[in-house]
């Protein structure tokens, strides 16, 4: 397939933004070059003195669905703005992460991938995550064929509910195997709506989604954020903990952050991540 080409608009980095832990069915190669699934897509964006060259995708596809994936269609020059005004209050610790976190953008993935892929994540590395995933497509997703080679959709809950507890275990997923069971066979039986719980409030849309097993405030969170798009949802780990500790011991209001509190969490963690020489 031949290759598409769009202009680079400014405050992307696809290296960043598929390196900060939202999203766990891409690699960087060598060169730069960012590889992956997506809607049924095997794609890969390069970033070349300011333009984007796509394969995978014809134009339509790329103005349809991967612009809107990758929040291309957001100005986060103004989101930049907004940060600031609640997070500056505190100190400038916000505009030196926004400076070693430029290009980062919260991609707007698939819900119900992104929960599996949350519930996988717990008390796991990003390694270990991707390798997880990648066995689950393999062995329960749907393959379709791209260029001559097979590759693999993420699977479906119904699939999931299909292949059974100790199939998922084999996976690799550990305890986790019971959660992902859980959650497969509340979204296949309509119990866990996912449209539904993306138009509802966030603190009901944390309720509902911490009714599935394994489901706590930091997974609903991160789940809200790469997968509803609700760029004010600020998850909470251990790591976080220790920056907001670090950079806020006086205190922050994490109720009063403003709507892109999320991109923020990014930014403060890809910042320390890089001053720790990415032993964060």
């Amino acid at each position: 397939m031949n290759s598409v080409i769009i202009d680079c608009p400014e405050h992307f980095d696809p290296q960043k933004t598929f390196d900060c832990g939202q999203c766990f069915r891409f690699d960087i190669l060598s060169d730069g070059t960012v590889c992956g699934v997506v809607n049924k897509r095997y794609i890969t964006i390069k970033k070349c003195d300011g333009k984007l060259i796509i394969t995978g995708m014809n134009d339509e596809e790329v103005k349809e669905q991967l612009i809107p994936y990758l929040g291309l269609d957001e100005d986060y020059g103004e989101i930049n703005k907004d940060i600031e005004s609640h997070f500056g209050v505190y100190n400038d610790t916000i505009y030196s992460a926004e400076k070693v976190a430029d290009g980062i953008r919260i991609l707007r993935q698939d819900k119900w991938e992104t929960l599996v892929s949350f519930i996988v994540s717990q008390n796991n590395n990003i390694g270990r995550i991707k390798k997880i995933i990648c066995r689950m497509c393999e062995k329960f997703g749907e393959p379709f064929v791209q260029d001559g080679n097979t590759y693999y959709a993420f699977p479906t809950a119904e699939s999931l509910v299909k292949a059974g507890e100790e199939n998922i275990f084999a996976c690799g997923t550990g305890f986790r195997d019971k959660y992902i069971y859980d959650c497969a066979e509340k979204v296949n039986s309509g119990k866990i709506d996912l449209d539904r719980i993306s138009k509802e409030e966030t603190e009901k849309a944390m309720e509902d989604l911490m009714t599935i097993k394994g489901v706590g405030p930091k997974v609903a969170s991160c789940v809200l954020l790469f997968g509803f798009h609700r760029t004010e949802s600020f998850p909470i780990d251990v790591w976080i903990k220790r920056v907001l500790e670090k950079y806020y011991s006086s205190g922050i209001d994490l109720k009063n952050i403003g709507n892109y509190g999320g991109i923020a969490q990014q930014y403060l963690f890809y910042y320390e991540r890089y001053k720790s020489g990415g032993n964060v």
